[in-house]
């Protein structure tokens, strides 16, 4: 797994577009310790100031928000890295100096850590509302392969958030809140025949895939529910004619009546995993 030694970011508001070279694949799921830094090693105070300030809790820094990928969930796929931004602010009588947000898996900060996303800044860019208050900013580059390098990592993550204060005075909480890291998904549709008469069957197939982190590729997404819906030609909103489960390898498929011209779409709602997604929409002139 990669290691990034320099960590700075801070959960925000703006998704920022995949960088544009590809990615080379991990050779398979390994363990992996990341190095995630403590608070002295990432805003270089000592353990005994920061312990002392942690005495005196008037005195910490305080954050009011932390803000993660516009609160969407960063979703990754296989070939292209994804960044997204991050923005925490945080207020102290001293003004705020730098912050830090970072996303990690596991079950402990300190000795179970199986997942790592740090900030690619070493210093968060923080704009002052005030004397006392900052809004920072960084971003965070999630590599497909490389940072996540199996397909367990899918799912909540938990979220570092940390803020240096003028004075020195450190706030750092591994545990500050969530955030979903998921599964790319593709879904496809095909609707046939085309024209149909009305009253005629016509067949609906499709396929749900989504990203295999650990292969590089795109593998289907196994007995899911999935709705087939229907936007008559004229209208704005679609209805759902039924719902279906895609087989042993992600296929779908079902048949339905010809009634009249329209657009017949797939619609997947989504999991802790991989998020919801709907197919494009495919016309049938019903004659």
């Amino acid at each position: 797994m990669r290691i990034r030694a320099t960590v700075a970011a801070v959960s925000g508001a703006l998704v920022l577009s995949a960088l544009a070279v590809p990615v080379a694949q991990a050779d398979g799921p390994r363990d992996v310790k990341p190095n995630k830094p403590s608070a002295a090693e990432r805003f270089g105070t000592s353990s005994a100031k920061s312990a002392f300030r942690a005495l005196a809790a008037e005195e910490l820094p305080t954050v009011s928000k932390v803000t993660v990928n516009s609160g969407k969930a960063v979703v990754v796929g296989t070939t292209y890295a994804k960044t997204f931004t991050v923005s925490l602010t945080a207020s102290h009588a001293t003004g705020i100096q730098d912050a830090y947000v970072d996303l990690w898996h596991g079950t402990d900060a300190e000795t179970d850590v199986d997942g790592y996303l740090p900030p690619n800044e070493d210093v968060a860019k923080c704009t002052a509302a005030s004397a006392t208050t900052s809004t920072c900013k960084l971003t965070i580059t999630a590599y497909p392969g490389t940072d996540l390098y199996k397909n367990a990592l899918a799912g909540t993550w938990k979220v570092t958030a940390g803020a240096l204060a003028g004075d020195g005075s450190v706030y750092w909480n591994d545990y500050q809140t969530t955030h979903r890291v998921q599964r790319n998904p593709v879904l496809t549709i095909n609707a046939t025949p085309e024209p149909v008469k009305k009253g005629y069957t016509i067949t609906v197939v499709g396929k749900l895939t989504r990203a295999n982190w650990e292969t590089g590729k795109y593998h289907g997404y196994t007995y899911q529910y999935v709705k087939l819906q229907f936007l008559k030609k004229g209208s704005t909103a679609y209805t759902t004619l039924k719902t279906i489960k895609t087989d042993s390898k992600g296929n779908l498929k079902t048949t339905t009546r010809a009634t009249a011209d329209g657009y017949f779409r797939y619609s997947f709602a989504g999991t802790s995993t991989t998020p919801a997604i709907n197919s494009r929409a495919d016309f049938v002139d019903v004659k």
